[in-house]
Formats: structure tokens, C-alpha cells, sequence
């Protein structure tokens, strides 16, 4: 049985996740904390075994990914079905604002209601199927060797759901910190397995801030 191992990393922080402003699949660039958290994720995985570098699309992925893929002299492919949940109408507003207008919608959020979608968005069921799809598509390709894959919060939830079971509806209880490796294992007969979560060694001398969870900032 071939064993994929895969580094899960989320992208660095952007200016938005510091606004606690709904990303989504909007195209916002990283700012100076998270270049600096790219450059820093690239040198702790400079003794790592990667064959291949994969990236959402979207800038902020994009370019911490390339970061890693640049230090490892490998490609950066890119690959839509990691990008962002698609939050619709609610993109570019912060959570504050949608509380204030919106909050029975905000209710139906939190509680992670499985088939509610924001309009013009993705619900949690079409979020999981594209996910779960996309990250076993990259893994079949590269059977027995690792892979770095760089995604979005949203993303990475639903991985470690799939990982360890945790049904879709209940709360995340895991941490979901800017450019923190995550460990995953993948065979065709068994799915996912979790090996390790939320390792952020390499950012020690991140700002007293912390990480910003993409439950404040999608």
C-alpha cells in the first residue's frame, strides 16, 4: 500500500485577516507578516523530502507556496479546487457588519448548518466534496513520496475533518494559524489520516497577536 504524505500549510497573513474581513475567493496578496511567515515555513521545511509544490490560486496561497517551492527549486502548480470557500454576497465585509444586518444568517453560520450557503456562495456539503476530491486527486499522484499542498482555513477544516472523522457540523476545536504545517497521510483504500496538527515552531517570533482563524476571517 503507497503511502501519500502530505504537508497542509495555510497561507500567510494578509491585511484582511487582520480586519477580520471575509476573503473568500477574493484575490487579496499577503502583506509583510506574511512573507515573512513564507519565508520562515520554507526554511522549516528545508529538510524535507518534497516532490511537489501545490497552491490555491488565489495570491495569498500563491505566494507562500512559492516561497517553498522556490527554496526547493521545484514548479508551483496551482489548482482551483483549493481555493477558499466562496462566501458570495458576504465577501469583503467583516463579521461585524453581517451581525449587525444579517443576523440571522450569522446564526445559520455558526451553527454550520451543512446545505446553507451564503447567496452566490458555497454551502459546507459542496465545500467538503470539492475538497476531499481535490486533495485525494493530488495525492493519487504521487504515490510513497510527500507533497506540500498550501490552502486556505476553510480548506484545511474540512481536511482535518476527513482526516479524523469530526462530523461537519460540530465546532472547530483545532487551532487554524497562518502558515502552521499540518501532517496528513493518504492511501486509495483508506482516505486520510491525521499524523500531526498546528505546528507553528517556526514562527516563535511571530507578532503577540497570534494567529488569525479563518472563523474571524474567511
Amino acid at each position: 500500500m503507497h503511502v501519500t504524505r502530505i504537508l497542509a500549510i495555510r497561507h500567510g497573513e494578509t491585511a484582511w485577516n487582520r480586519d477580520a474581513r471575509i476573503q473568500g475567493q477574493l484575490d487579496i496578496p499577503l502583506n509583510d507578516t506574511g512573507r515573512w511567515q513564507a519565508e520562515r515555513t520554507a526554511a522549516a521545511l528545508a529538510g524535507e523530502p518534497i516532490e511537489a509544490v501545490y497552491a490555491s490560486d488565489l495570491a495569498r496561497a500563491r505566494e507562500t507556496a512559492a516561497a517553498i517551492a522556490r527554496a526547493r527549486g521545484l514548479p508551483l502548480q496551482t489548482h482551483t479546487g483549493l481555493r477558499e470557500r466562496h462566501f458570495g454576497a458576504f465577501q469583503g465585509r467583516t463579521w461585524a457588519e453581517l451581525e449587525r444586518e444579517h443576523p440571522d444568517v450569522v446564526r445559520a453560520w455558526k451553527a454550520r448548518v451543512p446545505d446553507f450557503a451564503p447567496p452566490g456562495g458555497e454551502s459546507l456539503l459542496e465545500l467538503r466534496a470539492r475538497v476531499e476530491g481535490t486533495f485525494a486527486e493530488l495525492a493519487a499522484r504521487h504515490p510513497g513520496a510527500q507533497i506540500v499542498v498550501v490552502a486556505h482555513g476553510g480548506v484545511l477544516d474540512i481536511l482535518y475533518r476527513a482526516a479524523t472523522g469530526v462530523d461537519l457540523q460540530a465546532p472547530r476545536a483545532w487551532a487554524m494559524g497562518n502558515a502552521a504545517i499540518h501532517r496528513v497521510l493518504w492511501t486509495a483504500d483508506s482516505g486520510f489520516a491525521l499524523l500531526s496538527w498546528g505546528d507553528t515552531r517556526h514562527l516563535e517570533e511571530a507578532d503577540e497577536a497570534g494567529p488569525r482563524d479563518e472563523t474571524a476571517a474567511a
